[in-house]
């Protein structure tokens, strides 16, 4: 039976003829039919695409012709703005659908009114760079439509002036804000619930499902179908907001926003500019009491970290003693109201670390009661019955809560360079998720190019509590037995071994001349990515090798992708930012090479529990867990290789456990079908054989 969907996929339909780069392909036109059936169906599909397949415009024609309200939720921003931008527009033209679409993203991507005029009142600046990049800032605002920050190139997106113009879900002063009919969150949030098609990213969605904060929450009821592109990100972004998290940072922001409030509002009262500015020390020290630069450890770890205790007990004081003085001062200003909310909210947090032991394990996870995730129809409730309550009344309810930490989770620490966040993970996010899903009746489609192990999808499914879905599995149409070549070393040492990443080098420079080039280098570390770089500079000098050597970290991410495409025989080398959602067609990627398999580092706080939890329940955390993670991730990787039909390459796996253990043809068996060998000559020889070679 011929769909109207099915038609669209056919060598005469209008994506055909509207859209150039349109190639008829069976498993885009499969997946597109699989899709329009959970649509109509009410049902959860979880399908994985391998490259190639046309997956967005699988999901795109089926949720554009079959009417009703949809999310779609992308992996990240930039893809986001790419759906939104050019992906959606197009099918919407080819199709002829009447459909209207909105773009919404979390409030710190819009320029704030309020803040903007406080920046420029105050005139308090990091670097001069930012009085530069205000005023662009302040004349943008007065000419865009949407106040979306990714609208200004002129002003980078790491400048720190940013955080001075946008708001927080801290910060903002909501109905009592005097730009509030000017407010581009708002103007956003309301666009989209007039929306047929709304495009989020991972983020945006859960920090919405568990805040209501951003818009999201609002428009699911009303949702006929979601969709999660790049859906295998969602384990871990789930994970993140799912769980609770405390850090330095948000101190320091309370400190910086209380004091600024004061100036304004209660200039006449002494004690509240010198408390904030304790507040802001006592932070400070807390991230002083860690010696390392970067990292992450377990909560028991800080029993034996010297000097510890006593620095969380200074912020807890300095923060209650704020606090006090914040609730005197509430009722001269909405921003000295919003200034104690935060702080009581941030004390109780801080509150469970100094008081509460850290939580044991559970194999039941975070149950039915006392679930630190409540029902979805419950927070509406709860939230509205807080907001009726005076003051003092909640200040009284929040101090009446327990300190009891949630079953089932881990606590941990991760140390940045300036500051150091405190949090609290849920081991398993498959019954909180699965709630999720239990509300309304309507479609729920989970798809990307890594999903499966095998094409078995048991990995994934757990993980999400996805148990019942539907699953679907399509092959890249790319033909890799002639396109690309998977070749495997021979004679590496162990990975663990002293001189690995000096031996990897060594191999693969060969490669790189054979290639000129055009070369991708991925590392599992980044300490192994910069002995890399510093061993290829100096054998590129040693050899007289004139290819472009560039490093992640050496600016952005898309900067330094712009760059290499430039070159045209660029040789870059890249850590976990470039192992996804890299694009790079053509002539200028003909050799993507891995230093060793991505399995996560043992020491992580959140694996180690995990881990301890799976064997606790008697299960195999290596084969259930573990590698499933690695193969997805290699998957991954070895992804950035052949992006186009004319594209050809290497992949090269340094790491001997692909050959020398038993899980090792697990592993390959789940790459995509690649000709392979481990003979150095056949990998040289396959880029004599390559007619793109430049000259």
């Amino acid at each position: 039976m011929t769909t109207e969907v099915d038609r669209f996929f056919s060598e005469r339909s209008p994506l055909a003829t509207e859209v150039a780069s349109f190639r008829p392909r069976a498993q885009q036109r499969e997946m597109a039919l699989a899709v329009e059936q959970a649509i109509r169906d009410n049902a959860i599909l979880v399908a994985e695409a391998g490259t190639g397949t046309g997956k967005t415009f699988a999901y795109l024609v089926p949720a554009l012709l079959n009417g009703g309200k949809v999310i779609i939720s992308t992996g990240t921003k930039n893809l986001q703005d790419q759906l939104f931008q050019k992906d959606l527009p197009m099918v919407r033209d080819a199709l002829k659908a009447p459909v209207s679409v909105a773009l919404l993203k979390g409030r710190a991507n819009y320029i704030c009114h309020y803040h903007l005029e406080r920046a420029q009142s105050e005139g308090r600046f990091v670097t001069r760079e930012d009085v530069k990049y205000l005023g662009k800032i302040a004349k943008y605002a007065k000419i865009t439509q949407s106040g979306d920050k990714s609208g200004l190139a002129d002003v980078p997106e790491s400048a720190l002036v940013w955080l001075q113009v946008t708001s927080t879900r801290d910060n903002c002063l909501g109905q009592d804000c005097p730009q509030h009919d000017e407010c581009f969150v708002l103007k956003a949030r309301k666009d989209a619930m007039k929306a047929d098609v709304v495009v989020v990213n991972h983020h945006l969605f859960f920090a919405d499902v568990m805040l209501r904060d951003e818009g999201v929450a609002e428009l699911l009821p009303a949702c006929n179908t979601v969709i999660f592109d790049e859906a295998h990100q969602l384990p871990e972004t789930a994970s993140l907001f799912f769980g609770e998290s405390i850090s330095t940072s948000q101190l320091l922001d309370l400190a910086r926003d209380a004091r600024l409030e004061a100036a304004t509002s209660a200039n006449d009262f002494a004690p509240l500019p010198v408390a904030t500015d304790a507040l802001d020390r006592a932070a400070r020290d807390l991230r002083l009491v860690f010696k390392q630069a970067e990292g992450r450890m377990p909560a028991d770890a800080t029993k034996k970290l010297s000097g510890w205790a006593d620095a969380l007990a200074a912020l807890c004081a300095k923060l209650k003693h704020l606090n006090e003085l914040l609730e005197k001062q509430a009722e001269r200003s909405e921003g000295l109201e919003k200034c104690w909310q935060r702080g009581l909210e941030l004390m109780e947090k801080l509150k469970e670390w100094q008081d509460a032991p850290p939580p044991h394990p559970s194999p039941e996870g975070r149950g039915e009661q006392g679930s630190a995730v409540p029902d979805q129809s419950l927070l509406s409730e709860s939230a509205a019955t807080t907001a009726s309550l005076s003051r003092r009344e909640r200040a009284g309810m929040r101090e009446s809560e327990p300190d009891s930490p949630p079953a089932g989770s881990v606590r941990w620490l991760e140390v940045f360079h300036h500051s150091v966040q405190l949090n609290t993970t849920p081991l398993s996010i498959a019954k909180i998720f699965a709630k999720q899903l239990s509300g309304s009746p309507r479609a729920w489609v989970f798809t990307s190019a890594t999903l499966a192990v095998k094409r078995d999808f048991g990995h994934y499914q757990a993980e999400m509590g996805l148990l019942e879905a539907r699953t679907e599995c399509w092959d890249s149409p790319f033909n890799y037995q002639e396109q690309a070549l998977l070749y495997v070393p021979q004679d590496l040492p162990e990975p663990n071994s002293e001189g690995y990443t000096e031996a990897v080098v060594r191999a693969a420079l060969p490669l790189i001349e054979a290639s000129r080039g055009r070369a991708f280098l991925l590392f599992t570390s980044l300490r192994a990515m910069q002995r890399a770089y510093d061993i290829l500079q100096a054998e590129f000098d040693r050899k007289n090798l004139k290819y472009p050597l560039m490093m992640q970290g050496e600016g952005s991410r898309n900067e330094l992708l712009s760059r290499f495409r430039e070159h045209g025989n660029a040789v870059l080398l890249g850590s976990q930012s470039f192992w996804e959602g890299v694009d790079v067609r053509g002539e200028a990627l003909s050799l993507v090479i891995i230093d060793k398999l991505p399995f996560a580092p043992p020491d992580d706080p959140v694996l180690a529990a995990r881990i301890a939890e799976l064997n606790k329940q008697g299960r195999n955390a290596f084969m259930d867990y573990q590698l499933p993670r690695t193969i997805i991730n290699l998957k991954q990787g070895a992804g950035r290789l052949i992006r186009d039909e004319q594209d050809r390459g290497v992949l090269m796996i340094c790491d001997p456990r692909l050959i020398t253990k038993q899980y090792g043809k697990r592993i390959w068996q789940s790459l995509p079908p690649f000709k392979r060998t481990r003979d150095e000559a056949v990998a040289v020889g396959f880029f004599a054989a390559d007619s793109r070679q430049p000259e």
